[in-house]
């Protein structure tokens, strides 16, 4: 993948994005309703959840989205609207048909998302009088303020930009994203929003979300619950002049690769941000049959409540490892697997090596902590990105709702 230089900017940095942010008082207190606004008519992809249990908004949004236009995407914290029968259909509709009034558009063109707690009806009420509101603040400096505003159990808003060279012309992408804990994407509680000026179809913008999240938010778990709420829109406005891409040529590929470097942000970012986490956990798969089963492996290894507390604990108990990938019912070679933890050598040709247990300990102590396990089964490796286990994420999810 190419190597390009991922800045703090937003959805605003590309040209003629707008975004706005206000406390609407569906959160007890801050910034819970976002507006992220394109000045001109955009192409528009997104990918959701799989779960069988779907929200309004993704449902709704999955219909809006499926002619590849879009002009804004609305989004709320401080309630989910999920499992909320057929007035949640009817809120998300009308969040959608009030977006669509202030900003001038048609309600088919506003992409809606919310995240908070399942179960529970949005306070319409509060959305009328707050979406005028976020209308009127929309800026070009408004990118910050969004990124807060989808924010539950984050501890820090995740926002990022980066500039391409297409053919002599540059082209931006700023994303933001929020996800803290019931993270475990198989697509994509997890939202994101990417902006671009580049000039695309929506049939390539489409194949380039796909490939760019396979690779990285579709690699990230934090404590393998997987939301009925997630979402990953883009919106590509073509502001910044460059020639249309039409098809899989040098300049959609170098495109996508920018696109899979600033996810990869985005899904180190919201690894590390995990509910309660102390530090980002790493894990990669090698010698594996196929892809596939790297992923499983790998995902197994990061979602294994032993493996994690290990890693919390800083206990340099590499059996661990073994024994979730062992488990998950993946082709391995157990005479001829080979495993690293923290770094370190622990299992060579299926065989226990020699290691400092206290330079193990120093290891797991910082903030970044790596897995490797060689499967001796195949060609093929996947990395999946993920998080320790820690008191406070038992502490935030018994007290969430009370």
């Amino acid at each position: 993948m190419s190597d390009f230089n991922i800045e703090t900017g937003t959805v605003t940095t590309p040209k003629d994005f707008l975004a706005a942010a206000v406390a609407s008082g569906l959160k007890a207190e801050g910034l819970d309703l976002a507006l992220v606004y394109s000045m001109v008519p955009a192409q528009a992809a997104a990918v959701f959840t799989v779960n069988k249990v779907q929200a309004a908004p993704v449902i709704l949004s999955r219909k809006h989205v499926a002619d590849g236009q879009a002009r804004a995407i609305i989004l709320n914290a401080g309630c989910a609207n999920a499992c909320t029968g057929d007035q949640g259909m009817a809120d998300a509709k009308e969040t959608a048909v009030l977006a669509a009034r202030v900003l001038g558009v048609a309600a088919e063109e506003i992409l809606v998302a919310s995240t908070g707690v399942i179960g529970r009806p949005l306070q319409m009420a509060k959305l009328r009088q707050a979406i005028p509101e976020v209308n009127r603040l929309l800026s070009p400096h408004g990118g910050e303020m969004a990124a807060s505003a989808i924010m539950t159990t984050d501890l820090v808003p995740k926002h990022f930009s980066l500039t391409l060279d297409l053919d002599g012309v540059a082209v931006h992408i700023g994303a933001m994203a929020k996800g803290s804990g019931m993270i475990n994407p198989d697509m994509a509680t997890m939202l994101c929003v990417i902006t671009t000026d580049a000039a695309i179809t929506s049939e390539c913008l489409e194949r380039a979300l796909r490939r760019a999240v396979d690779k990285t938010l579709n690699r990230l778990t934090v404590d393998g619950e997987m939301s009925t709420n997630d979402s990953v829109f883009i919106l590509a406005n073509g502001a910044a002049g460059n020639t249309l891409m039409r098809t899989e040529d040098e300049h959609f590929a170098t495109f996508t690769a920018a696109l899979t470097q600033i996810c990869l942000a985005l899904t180190r970012a919201i690894a590390a941000d995990g509910e309660g986490a102390s530090k980002l956990f790493i894990v990669e798969v090698s010698g594996a049959k196929n892809e596939g089963e790297a992923h499983r492996a790998a995902k197994a290894i990061a979602n294994s409540t032993l493996v994690k507390t290990a890693i919390f604990g800083r206990d340099p108990n590499w059996g661990r490892v073994v024994q979730a990938a062992g488990a998950c019912g993946v082709d391995m070679d157990a005479a001829r697997m080979s495993v690293d933890f923290a770094g370190m050598a622990v299992v060579r040709d299926g065989q226990p090596v020699p290691f400092d247990a206290e330079a193990m300990r120093s290891a797991l102590a910082a903030g970044e902590v790596h897995a490797h396990m060689h499967l001796a089964a195949g060609p093929a490796g996947a990395r999946v990105y993920s998080c320790d286990l820690t008191y406070d994420y038992i502490k935030i999810n018994a007290d969430y709702t009370s």
